[in-house]
Protein backbone atom coordinates (compact mmCIF):
# COMPACT_ATOMS: atom_id res chain seq x y z
CA UNK A 1 0.00 0.00 0.00
CA UNK A 2 3.21 2.01 0.50
CA UNK A 3 2.80 3.78 -3.26
CA UNK A 4 -0.98 4.57 -3.05
CA UNK A 5 0.17 7.18 -0.32
CA UNK A 6 3.13 8.29 -2.45
CA UNK A 7 2.90 10.16 -5.87
CA UNK A 8 4.80 12.10 -7.93
CA UNK A 9 2.26 14.66 -8.22
CA UNK A 10 -0.34 15.61 -5.60
CA UNK A 11 -3.52 17.43 -6.72
CA UNK A 12 -5.93 18.70 -3.93
CA UNK A 13 -9.42 19.54 -4.98
CA UNK A 14 -11.59 17.42 -6.72
CA UNK A 15 -13.95 20.16 -8.44
CA UNK A 16 -13.77 20.85 -12.48
CA UNK A 17 -10.44 22.12 -12.33
CA UNK A 18 -8.85 19.36 -10.01
CA UNK A 19 -10.14 16.88 -12.38
CA UNK A 20 -8.85 18.60 -15.51
CA UNK A 21 -5.36 18.67 -14.41
CA UNK A 22 -5.51 15.12 -13.07
CA UNK A 23 -7.01 13.88 -16.37
CA UNK A 24 -3.86 15.69 -18.29
CA UNK A 25 -1.27 14.78 -15.39
CA UNK A 26 -2.40 11.30 -15.73
CA UNK A 27 -2.83 11.01 -19.36
CA UNK A 28 1.12 12.18 -19.62
CA UNK A 29 2.17 9.09 -17.84
CA UNK A 30 2.72 10.93 -14.28
CA UNK A 31 2.36 9.35 -10.93
CA UNK A 32 -0.46 11.27 -9.29
CA UNK A 33 -3.00 11.32 -6.65
CA UNK A 34 -6.31 13.76 -6.14
CA UNK A 35 -7.04 14.68 -2.36
CA UNK A 36 -10.74 15.42 -2.42
CA UNK A 37 -12.15 16.41 1.13
CA UNK A 38 -15.99 15.05 -0.03
CA UNK A 39 -16.92 14.03 -2.93
CA UNK A 40 -16.01 14.72 -6.40
CA UNK A 41 -17.85 17.78 -7.77
CA UNK A 42 -19.64 18.86 -4.39
CA UNK A 43 -18.60 22.05 -4.15
CA UNK A 44 -18.56 25.10 -6.45
CA UNK A 45 -18.80 22.95 -9.47
CA UNK A 46 -21.86 21.00 -8.75
CA UNK A 47 -23.68 24.26 -7.81
CA UNK A 48 -23.28 26.31 -11.08
CA UNK A 49 -24.48 26.15 -15.00
CA UNK A 50 -22.44 24.50 -17.65
CA UNK A 51 -21.31 27.62 -20.03
CA UNK A 52 -18.45 26.86 -21.90
CA UNK A 53 -18.42 30.55 -23.57
CA UNK A 54 -16.02 33.68 -24.99
CA UNK A 55 -19.35 35.55 -25.15
CA UNK A 56 -18.47 37.15 -21.84
CA UNK A 57 -14.99 37.31 -22.07
CA UNK A 58 -12.73 40.86 -22.37
CA UNK A 59 -11.38 40.31 -26.60
CA UNK A 60 -7.62 39.25 -26.52
CA UNK A 61 -5.75 36.61 -23.40
CA UNK A 62 -9.41 36.52 -21.60
CA UNK A 63 -10.94 35.31 -24.95
CA UNK A 64 -8.10 33.20 -26.45
CA UNK A 65 -8.08 31.37 -23.15
CA UNK A 66 -11.52 30.54 -23.60
CA UNK A 67 -11.53 29.25 -27.26
CA UNK A 68 -8.44 26.92 -26.34
CA UNK A 69 -10.52 25.63 -23.86
CA UNK A 70 -13.42 24.93 -26.03
CA UNK A 71 -11.35 23.22 -28.66
CA UNK A 72 -9.74 20.84 -25.96
CA UNK A 73 -13.86 20.17 -24.75
CA UNK A 74 -14.17 19.59 -28.27
CA UNK A 75 -11.20 16.91 -28.12
CA UNK A 76 -12.67 15.21 -24.64
CA UNK A 77 -16.29 14.62 -26.12
CA UNK A 78 -14.59 12.43 -28.20
CA UNK A 79 -11.97 11.02 -25.79
CA UNK A 80 -14.30 10.29 -22.70
CA UNK A 81 -16.03 7.57 -22.41
CA UNK A 82 -18.93 8.85 -20.11
CA UNK A 83 -20.88 11.42 -21.58
CA UNK A 84 -21.22 14.99 -20.14
CA UNK A 85 -24.10 16.96 -21.95
CA UNK A 86 -22.02 18.12 -24.34
CA UNK A 87 -24.11 20.21 -26.60
CA UNK A 88 -22.60 23.32 -29.18
CA UNK A 89 -25.21 25.44 -29.80
CA UNK A 90 -23.75 28.66 -29.54
CA UNK A 91 -24.81 31.80 -27.26
CA UNK A 92 -26.64 34.88 -26.86
CA UNK A 93 -26.46 38.35 -25.49
CA UNK A 94 -29.37 40.15 -25.30
CA UNK A 95 -29.80 44.06 -25.15
CA UNK A 96 -32.04 45.33 -23.04
CA UNK A 97 -31.71 49.16 -24.46
CA UNK A 98 -30.14 50.88 -27.70
CA UNK A 99 -27.31 51.80 -25.45
CA UNK A 100 -26.24 48.61 -24.37
CA UNK A 101 -26.92 47.90 -28.17
CA UNK A 102 -24.41 50.34 -29.59
CA UNK A 103 -22.35 48.49 -27.16
CA UNK A 104 -23.01 45.26 -28.61
CA UNK A 105 -22.50 46.47 -32.00
CA UNK A 106 -19.02 47.47 -30.92
CA UNK A 107 -18.24 44.41 -29.06
CA UNK A 108 -19.10 42.69 -31.77
CA UNK A 109 -16.68 44.56 -34.02
CA UNK A 110 -14.05 44.17 -31.49
CA UNK A 111 -14.34 40.11 -31.66
CA UNK A 112 -14.60 39.81 -34.63
CA UNK A 113 -11.59 42.06 -35.58
CA UNK A 114 -9.74 39.35 -32.93
CA UNK A 115 -11.62 36.45 -35.51
CA UNK A 116 -13.96 35.32 -33.16
CA UNK A 117 -17.37 34.26 -34.36
CA UNK A 118 -19.78 36.76 -33.39
CA UNK A 119 -23.05 37.75 -34.75
CA UNK A 120 -25.24 40.48 -34.44
CA UNK A 121 -28.90 40.22 -34.08
CA UNK A 122 -31.71 42.31 -34.40
CA UNK A 123 -35.37 41.85 -33.06
CA UNK A 124 -36.79 39.67 -35.55
CA UNK A 125 -33.63 37.69 -35.18
CA UNK A 126 -34.72 37.53 -31.38
CA UNK A 127 -38.19 36.10 -32.32
CA UNK A 128 -37.09 33.68 -34.25
CA UNK A 129 -34.89 32.88 -31.76
CA UNK A 130 -37.61 32.51 -28.86
CA UNK A 131 -41.47 33.58 -29.29
CA UNK A 132 -40.95 34.40 -25.40
CA UNK A 133 -38.70 37.30 -25.69
CA UNK A 134 -40.27 40.91 -24.74
CA UNK A 135 -41.57 42.96 -27.65
CA UNK A 136 -39.22 45.75 -26.70
CA UNK A 137 -35.43 43.75 -26.93
CA UNK A 138 -34.09 45.63 -29.51
CA UNK A 139 -31.80 42.83 -30.69
CA UNK A 140 -28.04 41.46 -29.43
CA UNK A 141 -25.22 39.23 -30.51
CA UNK A 142 -24.32 35.61 -30.65
CA UNK A 143 -21.02 33.87 -30.09
CA UNK A 144 -21.34 30.47 -32.52
CA UNK A 145 -18.76 28.60 -30.76
CA UNK A 146 -19.66 28.49 -27.31
CA UNK A 147 -21.32 25.39 -25.88
CA UNK A 148 -22.94 23.62 -22.76
CA UNK A 149 -21.89 20.96 -20.52
CA UNK A 150 -22.92 19.01 -17.60
CA UNK A 151 -20.25 20.03 -15.18
CA UNK A 152 -21.16 17.48 -12.58
CA UNK A 153 -21.35 14.47 -14.95
CA UNK A 154 -18.00 16.20 -16.95
CA UNK A 155 -15.91 16.02 -13.46
CA UNK A 156 -16.92 12.21 -13.43
CA UNK A 157 -16.06 12.02 -16.86
CA UNK A 158 -12.57 12.77 -16.37
CA UNK A 159 -11.90 11.11 -13.12
CA UNK A 160 -12.88 7.86 -14.71
CA UNK A 161 -10.68 8.34 -17.97
CA UNK A 162 -7.79 9.59 -15.68
CA UNK A 163 -8.31 6.42 -13.36
CA UNK A 164 -7.72 4.18 -17.02
CA UNK A 165 -4.67 6.03 -17.00
CA UNK A 166 -3.15 5.51 -13.56
CA UNK A 167 -4.64 8.76 -11.20
CA UNK A 168 -5.26 7.32 -7.66
CA UNK A 169 -8.19 8.90 -6.04
CA UNK A 170 -8.94 9.84 -2.54
CA UNK A 171 -12.17 11.27 -1.33
CA UNK A 172 -13.53 12.16 2.28
CA UNK A 173 -9.58 13.28 2.64
CA UNK A 174 -9.76 16.57 4.11
CA UNK A 175 -6.39 18.08 4.17
CA UNK A 176 -5.25 19.44 7.43
CA UNK A 177 -1.80 20.59 7.12
CA UNK A 178 1.07 20.24 4.37
CA UNK A 179 4.46 20.83 5.03
CA UNK A 180 8.00 20.90 2.94
CA UNK A 181 11.86 19.44 3.03
CA UNK A 182 12.55 17.07 0.48
CA UNK A 183 8.85 16.43 -0.44
CA UNK A 184 5.66 17.70 0.41
CA UNK A 185 3.82 15.91 3.20
CA UNK A 186 0.20 16.38 3.52
CA UNK A 187 -1.85 14.93 6.48
CA UNK A 188 -5.40 14.30 5.83
CA UNK A 189 -8.15 12.84 8.08
CA UNK A 190 -7.63 9.79 6.00
CA UNK A 191 -3.82 9.49 6.81
CA UNK A 192 -0.31 11.00 5.54
CA UNK A 193 0.52 11.19 1.80
CA UNK A 194 3.75 12.47 0.31
CA UNK A 195 4.72 14.10 -3.19
CA UNK A 196 7.42 15.60 -4.99
CA UNK A 197 4.62 18.56 -6.23
CA UNK A 198 1.55 19.59 -5.17
CA UNK A 199 -1.34 21.56 -7.07
CA UNK A 200 -3.78 23.42 -5.02
CA UNK A 201 -6.81 23.63 -7.06
CA UNK A 202 -9.11 24.05 -3.76
CA UNK A 203 -11.34 27.05 -5.25
CA UNK A 204 -12.79 29.22 -3.05
CA UNK A 205 -10.39 27.00 -0.17
CA UNK A 206 -7.48 27.47 -2.00
CA UNK A 207 -6.42 30.29 0.68
CA UNK A 208 -6.76 27.71 3.62
CA UNK A 209 -4.28 25.26 1.58
CA UNK A 210 -1.69 28.29 1.13
CA UNK A 211 -1.71 29.21 4.90
CA UNK A 212 -0.55 25.86 5.70
CA UNK A 213 2.41 26.95 3.77
CA UNK A 214 2.95 30.34 5.15
CA UNK A 215 1.34 31.69 2.13
CA UNK A 216 -1.40 34.15 0.80
CA UNK A 217 -3.18 33.51 -1.75
CA UNK A 218 -5.94 36.74 -2.55
CA UNK A 219 -9.23 34.71 -3.58
CA UNK A 220 -12.40 35.81 -2.59
CA UNK A 221 -15.79 33.64 -2.25
CA UNK A 222 -17.98 35.90 -4.46
CA UNK A 223 -21.33 33.96 -3.92
CA UNK A 224 -23.42 33.21 -6.19
CA UNK A 225 -27.90 32.15 -6.46
CA UNK A 226 -29.16 29.78 -9.20
CA UNK A 227 -32.84 28.91 -9.50
CA UNK A 228 -34.46 25.50 -11.49
CA UNK A 229 -37.49 26.09 -13.18
CA UNK A 230 -39.39 23.35 -14.30
CA UNK A 231 -39.70 22.24 -17.95
CA UNK A 232 -43.27 23.10 -19.09
CA UNK A 233 -42.62 25.28 -22.50
CA UNK A 234 -39.02 24.93 -24.14
CA UNK A 235 -38.19 28.71 -23.82
CA UNK A 236 -35.12 28.60 -25.51
CA UNK A 237 -32.93 26.15 -26.89
CA UNK A 238 -29.45 27.83 -26.28
CA UNK A 239 -28.06 29.90 -23.46
CA UNK A 240 -29.17 33.43 -23.42
CA UNK A 241 -27.51 36.12 -21.03
CA UNK A 242 -28.10 40.00 -20.86
CA UNK A 243 -25.36 42.18 -22.08
CA UNK A 244 -25.74 43.58 -18.65
CA UNK A 245 -24.02 40.53 -17.11
CA UNK A 246 -20.76 41.66 -18.58
CA UNK A 247 -21.04 45.36 -17.13
CA UNK A 248 -21.57 43.56 -13.73
CA UNK A 249 -18.81 40.92 -13.98
CA UNK A 250 -16.10 43.67 -14.86
CA UNK A 251 -18.09 46.31 -13.03
CA UNK A 252 -18.45 48.61 -15.54
CA UNK A 253 -21.80 50.82 -15.54
CA UNK A 254 -25.36 49.43 -16.00
CA UNK A 255 -28.82 51.63 -16.20
CA UNK A 256 -30.90 49.35 -13.55
CA UNK A 257 -32.72 50.10 -10.81
CA UNK A 258 -31.32 49.67 -7.19
CA UNK A 259 -32.02 46.33 -5.97
CA UNK A 260 -30.90 44.66 -9.40
CA UNK A 261 -27.66 46.79 -9.17
CA UNK A 262 -27.51 46.50 -5.18
CA UNK A 263 -27.38 42.19 -5.87
CA UNK A 264 -25.75 42.25 -8.65
CA UNK A 265 -28.13 40.45 -10.80
CA UNK A 266 -28.18 39.99 -14.47
CA UNK A 267 -30.15 37.65 -16.59
CA UNK A 268 -28.30 34.12 -17.39
CA UNK A 269 -30.84 31.30 -18.68
CA UNK A 270 -29.58 27.86 -19.11
CA UNK A 271 -31.55 24.92 -20.97
CA UNK A 272 -30.12 21.55 -19.74
CA UNK A 273 -30.25 18.66 -21.73
CA UNK A 274 -33.37 17.18 -19.49
CA UNK A 275 -34.73 20.44 -20.68
CA UNK A 276 -35.59 22.02 -16.77
CA UNK A 277 -33.84 25.46 -17.20
CA UNK A 278 -31.36 27.30 -14.87
CA UNK A 279 -31.86 30.87 -14.10
CA UNK A 280 -29.01 33.04 -12.89
CA UNK A 281 -27.18 35.11 -11.76
CA UNK A 282 -26.15 37.37 -8.76
CA UNK A 283 -22.96 38.73 -7.39
CA UNK A 284 -22.29 38.95 -3.39
CA UNK A 285 -19.10 39.41 -1.49
CA UNK A 286 -20.62 37.53 2.00
CA UNK A 287 -17.80 35.26 3.18
CA UNK A 288 -18.56 31.65 3.03
CA UNK A 289 -22.44 32.24 4.00
CA UNK A 290 -24.20 29.93 1.94
CA UNK A 291 -28.03 30.37 3.05
CA UNK A 292 -30.51 31.77 0.11
CA UNK A 293 -31.49 35.02 0.51
CA UNK A 294 -35.35 35.58 -0.81
CA UNK A 295 -34.65 39.22 -1.65
CA UNK A 296 -31.73 38.00 -4.52
CA UNK A 297 -34.00 35.38 -5.38
CA UNK A 298 -37.10 38.19 -6.04
CA UNK A 299 -34.41 40.76 -7.73
CA UNK A 300 -33.39 37.53 -10.58
CA UNK A 301 -37.28 36.42 -10.88
CA UNK A 302 -38.30 39.94 -12.09
CA UNK A 303 -35.20 40.15 -14.16
CA UNK A 304 -36.15 37.10 -15.79
CA UNK A 305 -39.37 38.44 -16.61
CA UNK A 306 -38.58 41.74 -17.64
CA UNK A 307 -36.95 39.74 -20.86
CA UNK A 308 -39.28 36.73 -20.59
CA UNK A 309 -42.44 37.98 -19.35
CA UNK A 310 -44.74 34.53 -20.03
CA UNK A 311 -42.02 33.14 -17.35
CA UNK A 312 -43.94 34.99 -14.65
CA UNK A 313 -46.35 31.70 -14.83
CA UNK A 314 -43.36 29.46 -14.55
CA UNK A 315 -43.03 26.70 -11.86
CA UNK A 316 -39.77 27.20 -9.64
CA UNK A 317 -38.34 23.75 -8.43
CA UNK A 318 -35.49 24.74 -6.15
CA UNK A 319 -32.27 27.09 -5.62
CA UNK A 320 -29.07 27.28 -4.03
CA UNK A 321 -25.83 29.04 -3.71
CA UNK A 322 -22.53 28.34 -4.87
CA UNK A 323 -18.74 30.86 -4.38
CA UNK A 324 -16.72 31.97 -7.08
CA UNK A 325 -13.37 32.13 -6.13
CA UNK A 326 -12.77 35.90 -7.14
CA UNK A 327 -9.44 37.66 -8.00
CA UNK A 328 -8.80 41.29 -8.51
CA UNK A 329 -7.88 41.08 -11.71
CA UNK A 330 -10.48 38.74 -12.42
CA UNK A 331 -8.34 36.25 -14.16
CA UNK A 332 -7.26 32.80 -12.65
CA UNK A 333 -4.08 31.97 -10.60
CA UNK A 334 -2.25 29.00 -13.00
CA UNK A 335 1.48 29.05 -11.76
CA UNK A 336 3.93 27.82 -9.81
CA UNK A 337 5.35 29.57 -6.39
CA UNK A 338 8.34 30.64 -6.57
CA UNK A 339 9.76 31.04 -2.96
CA UNK A 340 7.84 27.00 -2.62
CA UNK A 341 9.78 24.81 -5.82
CA UNK A 342 7.22 21.93 -6.74
CA UNK A 343 3.85 24.10 -5.07
CA UNK A 344 1.26 25.25 -7.72
CA UNK A 345 -1.82 26.92 -7.65
CA UNK A 346 -4.89 26.37 -10.00
CA UNK A 347 -7.27 28.52 -8.42
CA UNK A 348 -9.61 32.37 -8.72
CA UNK A 349 -11.65 31.59 -11.77
CA UNK A 350 -14.53 33.38 -10.62
CA UNK A 351 -17.37 32.57 -12.67
CA UNK A 352 -15.30 30.64 -15.04
CA UNK A 353 -13.39 27.61 -13.95
CA UNK A 354 -16.30 25.60 -16.15
CA UNK A 355 -15.37 27.57 -19.15
CA UNK A 356 -11.35 27.37 -18.68
CA UNK A 357 -11.22 24.23 -16.26
CA UNK A 358 -9.70 22.27 -19.46
CA UNK A 359 -6.99 24.84 -20.70
CA UNK A 360 -5.52 24.91 -16.98
CA UNK A 361 -5.42 21.39 -16.42
CA UNK A 362 -3.69 21.02 -20.09
CA UNK A 363 -1.41 24.49 -18.57
CA UNK A 364 -0.54 22.97 -15.47
CA UNK A 365 0.68 19.55 -16.83
CA UNK A 366 2.98 21.70 -19.57
CA UNK A 367 4.09 23.50 -16.12
CA UNK A 368 4.67 20.54 -14.68
CA UNK A 369 6.42 19.00 -17.13
CA UNK A 370 8.40 21.99 -17.81
CA UNK A 371 7.43 22.80 -21.21
CA UNK A 372 8.33 26.25 -22.33
CA UNK A 373 6.09 26.16 -25.32
CA UNK A 374 2.94 26.47 -23.36
CA UNK A 375 -0.58 26.23 -24.55
CA UNK A 376 -1.93 29.75 -23.64
CA UNK A 377 0.48 32.16 -22.05
CA UNK A 378 1.96 31.71 -18.90
CA UNK A 379 2.81 35.77 -17.61
CA UNK A 380 -0.92 36.94 -17.13
CA UNK A 381 -1.67 33.97 -14.81
CA UNK A 382 1.32 34.23 -12.34
CA UNK A 383 1.08 34.09 -9.01
CA UNK A 384 3.68 36.88 -8.16
CA UNK A 385 1.95 39.55 -10.06
CA UNK A 386 0.22 40.09 -7.21
CA UNK A 387 3.42 41.34 -5.26
CA UNK A 388 3.60 44.24 -7.30
CA UNK A 389 0.64 45.76 -5.72
CA UNK A 390 1.93 45.69 -2.17
CA UNK A 391 4.05 48.20 -0.58
CA UNK A 392 6.40 48.09 1.69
Amino acid sequence: MANEKHAEVAIIGGGIVGCAIAYYVAKSGIDCVLIEKDDIASGTSSRCDGNVTIVDKDPGFDSLMSLKSQELTVELNEELDLSFEYRALGSLLVCENDTEMQAAKEWVDIQNAAGLKFNLLDRSDLRDESPYFADDIPGGLECETDSLINPYLFCYSLIEKAKQYGLKLQTHAEVTAITKKEAFTIETTKGTFTAKKVVNAAGVWAPFIGKMLDLDIPIIPRKGHIMVGARQQPVMMRNVMEFGYLMNKFGRERIVDERTEKHGVALVLEPTESQNFLIGSSRQFVGYDGRIDINVLETMANRVTRFFPAMADFTMIRAYTGFRPWTADHLPIVSEVEEIPGFYIAAGHEGDGISLATVTGKLIDQLIREETDTIIPVAPLRFNRFRSSVTH
